[in-house]
Order: C-alpha cells, then sequence, then structure tokens
C-alpha cells in the first residue's frame, strides 16, 4: 500500500490538470454550442427533455459530439488515456476519481477533485469514489462507462437525462457531488422545470479494481 500511495501522490498534480483543465476547456466549448448536432441513437428521443415543452414536437436537438463514440445507449465518451491491465468484472469494487459538469447549462463544474489522496496521511484512498460494479447504486452511465476501462485509464462521457440521475434527482444514485456548492449547482439543474438542458459531462478515472474478498 505504501508504494501504491507513494505513486499516486506523485502523480496527482498532474492528473488533476488533465482532468480539471482539459474538462473545463470542452464544457465551455459544448455549453457555448460549438459542436453539438442532431442526434440519431434508437434509443433517444430527438430532442433534449424539458420539462417546459413535453409534448411538443420540436425542442433543443439532442447534443451529440464529433470524435466521440456513441453507444447503442446514447452515451458518448472519448478516452483521454489508454489504461492497462484487465477491466473490471461484475462484482468487483471499482475505485475512481471523477469531475462532474453541468455540460448542457454553462459547463459549470459540481464536482472538481483537487485534494491531495494517496499522501502519508490519506493511505486508504478514502477520498476517491468506490462502487461495486453490477450492483446498480451509481447511474446507468457510470455502469456502462467504466465496465471495459482499464486501470489508469481517463475517459470523458457525455451522459444523456436517460443515464443520469432518475428522476432528476442526484440523492437516489452515486456519484454524489461532495461540497454544499457542488450540491447547489447540480440541483439548480436537476430541478429544473423550464427549459434547461440536463446533459452531464464526467471525468472518470479508473484507479484500480478489487476483486471480491471471497473470490468470484
Amino acid at each position: 500500500m505504501g508504494a501504491e500511495a507513494g505513486h499516486i501522490s506523485s502523480n496527482n498534480s498532474s492528473r488533476r490538470e488533465l482532468l480539471t483543465g482539459v474538462a473545463l476547456a470542452v464544457a465551455g466549448g459544448l455549453a457555448a454550442g460549438a459542436l453539438p448536432a442532431h442526434a440519431d441513437e434508437p434509443n433517444l428521443s430527438k430532442y433534449e427533455p424539458m420539462d417546459a415543452l413535453k409534448g411538443k414536437d420540436y425542442g433543443k436537438p439532442r447534443m451529440k459530439v464529433k470524435d466521440y463514440v456513441t453507444t447503442p445507449s446514447g452515451l458518448q465518451y472519448q478516452d483521454i488515456k489508454e489504461g492497462s491491465g484487465s477491466s473490471p468484472q461484475r462484482g468487483d469494487t471499482v475505485v475512481i476519481d471523477w469531475d462532474g459538469y453541468t455540460i448542457g447549462y454553462y459547463g459549470r463544474p459540481f464536482e472538481a477533485r483537487n485534494k491531495p489522496k494517496g499522501s502519508s496521511f490519506n493511505d486508504d484512498n478514502k477520498d476517491f469514489y468506490r462502487f461495486v460494479l453490477g450492483e446498480g447504486k451509481v447511474i446507468p452511465a457510470f455502469e456502462e462507462a467504466v465496465a471495459d476501462m482499464k486501470p489508469g485509464g481517463i475517459r470523458r462521457i457525455i451522459v444523456p437525462l436517460e443515464l443520469g440521475y432518475p428522476e432528476d434527482n442526484w440523492r437516489k444514485l452515486g456519484p454524489k457531488p461532495s461540497t454544499f456548492a457542488g450540491d447547489r449547482a447540480l440541483d439548480f439543474v436537476l430541478a429544473n422545470k423550464g427549459m434547461i438542458d440536463k446533459t452531464l459531462l464526467f471525468d472518470l478515472e479508473l484507479i484500480r479494481v478489487d476483486a471480491p474478498k471471497g473470490g468470484r
């Protein structure tokens, strides 16, 4: 654990720059309408779901980003850094670092991991986020995105409303913002009943994969 902690600490600064700096630049461009286009995924409606436009045959076209892979569910992703090793299996605990942005509404951050992790005072990685793959305790986008990642990999995902927080309530599934400011930023968008695009952007880094203690 000591060697792992030292490695994480030494790479923390560069990881934060990659996760935060690049995401803010991309978020700004997307929120300004630089890249959106009509979506053609069979599992999604043509327009962004907005409470104020329910039942209408018009609206804001779905955001579709150039050079991103689009899965059948409508999730869009781009691998910023390829990992190595084996991908997690159902039942494994995945340890991740993540950032979150309201990409459809001015690209405002609601989670930005800037605190040191894995230092000699925090060698259990308690500030990283953990969940059991396949347990259904995180938003569907996280389950899908992490499933074929490899440790050390960084993936940026564009999350449509249907793959995000159920019933526009971030309290029902993880991941949840770790600060009051993050709570407010995310809740303002998700709870809004007007014409707000609730598409979210996340950057995920898969730190490691832990197999079940009792084995598979």
